[in-house]
């Protein structure tokens, strides 16, 4: 078992791009990146922690890499806007990768520049790539949240779409049920 910790946008976005994905055995919303121990939503919410909405991300490396996973994270959200995806504007919603390793870290930086070299995106890419410090989980009511409240406007306006361009280009990589 392996684990990433990845922010992009609303970490209610990540975690459900991720829960169809074979080889992805746990996912955890949380903070990190920031400089205040055990925030609240509301504290993070307000920009005064510093910390971004992440998901830790645990997986089988024998299933699936991390280079797998970081190919998905880049179609899955917009890594050229800064401190934004969409509507959720602040600090909290900035596209980060946190990694644990000097592996991982390297595997991230080359995984940007391929995507980069690609041109995935017209903009160039402004995600942050730094070390993790300190994971703090989110309130439970957070987890596993586009599954449990499907019918949720923000559900269905920004999550699904996300969600169906996950399954659509991805779908060699999907979890059969």
């Amino acid at each position: 078992m392996d684990s990433i910790v990845l922010g992009g946008g609303c970490f209610w976005c990540v975690e459900a791009v991720f829960q169809e994905i074979k080889g992805i055995q746990k996912l955890q919303s949380g903070y990190a990146g920031g400089h205040v121990p055990h925030p609240s939503y509301r504290e993070v919410c307000a920009e005064t922690t510093g910390h971004a909405e992440v998901v830790k991300v645990d997986f089988d490396p024998a299933i699936i890499s991390l280079e797998q996973i970081l190919c998905i994270f880049w179609h899955a959200h917009d890594p050229t806007t800064l401190n934004r995806q969409g509507h959720d504007k602040g600090t909290q919603y900035r596209s980060i990768i946190l990694y644990k390793d000097e592996q991982q870290r390297t595997v991230a930086e080359q995984s940007k520049e391929k995507a980069e070299q690609e041109q995935l995106w017209k903009d160039p890419i402004v995600t942050e790539i730094k070390a993790l410090e300190t994971f703090y989980p989110a309130e439970d009511y957070h987890n596993n949240y586009y599954a449990d409240h499907p019918q949720q406007p923000y559900c269905n306006i920004v999550i699904a779409p996300k969600v169906r361009k996950v399954r659509q280009e991805f779908q060699d990589w999907l979890k059969t049920v």
